[in-house]
């Protein structure tokens, strides 16, 4: 896809797919270009190159059947605050045109996935921020679209919502709906997607796993381990798996490329060296340190 504003050119050729059951991680920086991808994706924005499919179809401003299997969770709330919640469901399952049966049954689903059903008669104004946000998840998975798009779901809300907004989109993988999330918080990201792409300045930057995107940026796992001695460091030289190590009085450093394949082989060799292994810490590079090497910038920027 591709998208400019005049001669700022917001979008260059960003590509990418999302998987039935898969959620997709969209990171970048204020200015990135995430807004407007979404917009494309969604409908909402005409692109100016490129193309956008939803089940192998093409999809479009002017497509109301792709637009049927998409559901839009916009960062904004979109909710009626003097209905309650089972009442703003009904509402919007007329709009997507849900027989009376199906949008009776489809709604009681949809409170249970997002865990409102015992505040389903309250009305929406007297909900906390955390509990308006995933209602407004729950508006978009009414008509059970193939796409959900969730743009910064958790904003603004407190620890305790946000971490029963991330277990309804966990969910989500279950029931097979792909799911596109932007957010601003990186363990998000690192708890929730399956991949990742990373855009800046329009461009997609990287693309993958977390483990394959740390392998792009050189980043290896640290096993420390504190023991009665270091006898064992000759013997773990030896191993194909360790990529450096280091070592001191009580305390050996090993380096690795995966430490939860490669753990059990390290301490069975430390052990078997008459090494006594008093503790382990394992640390796993994370996706913060890749995106800022990437961009140059926090997330948050």
């Amino acid at each position: 896809m591709r998208k400019t504003f005049g001669d700022l050119v917001a979008v260059d050729d960003v590509s990418f797919t999302i998987e039935a059951g898969e959620t997709y991680g969209l990171l970048g920086p204020n200015g990135a270009g995430k807004t407007t991808t979404i917009s494309m994706i969604a409908g909402i924005l005409e692109r100016d190159g490129g193309d956008v499919l939803i089940s192998g179809r093409p999809h479009g401003t002017t497509s109301t059947w792709g637009k049927k299997r998409i559901g839009y969770v916009p960062q904004d709330l979109a909710l009626y605050p003097d209905l309650s919640a089972r009442e703003n469901l009904r509402f919007f399952a007329r709009l997507y045109a849900l027989n009376r049966t199906e949008a009776r049954t489809r709604i009681e689903e949809v409170l249970e996935i997002v865990g409102l059903t015992d505040r389903a008669k309250d009305p929406v104004k007297e909900y906390s921020g955390g509990m308006k946000r995933r209602l407004n998840i729950g508006v978009g998975l009414l008509h059970h679209p193939p796409l959900l798009i969730l743009d910064e779901p958790t904003a603004g809300v407190d620890p305790q919502s946000r971490n029963a907004i991330l277990e309804s989109v966990a969910a989500l993988a279950g029931e097979g709906v792909a799911v596109l999330y932007t957010t601003h918080y990186m363990e998000e990201a690192e708890r929730l997607c399956d991949r990742i792409g990373i855009i800046d300045l329009g461009l997609i930057r990287a693309e993958g796993t977390r483990r394959e995107l740390v392998a792009l940026v050189g980043e290896l796992d640290r096993i420390s381990l504190t023991t009665d001695g270091t006898q064992a460091v000759p013997e773990l030289e030896r191993l194909p798996e360790v990529r450096k190590i280091s070592s001191g009085e009580g305390h050996i450093e090993v380096m690795v490329e995966d430490a939860r394949k490669t753990l059990t082989r390290i301490l069975a060799t430390v052990t078997e060296a008459g090494v006594v292994v008093r503790t382990v810490e394992v640390h796993e590079p994370n996706l913060e340190s890749v995106f800022l090497h990437l961009t140059g910038k926090a997330l948050r920027d």
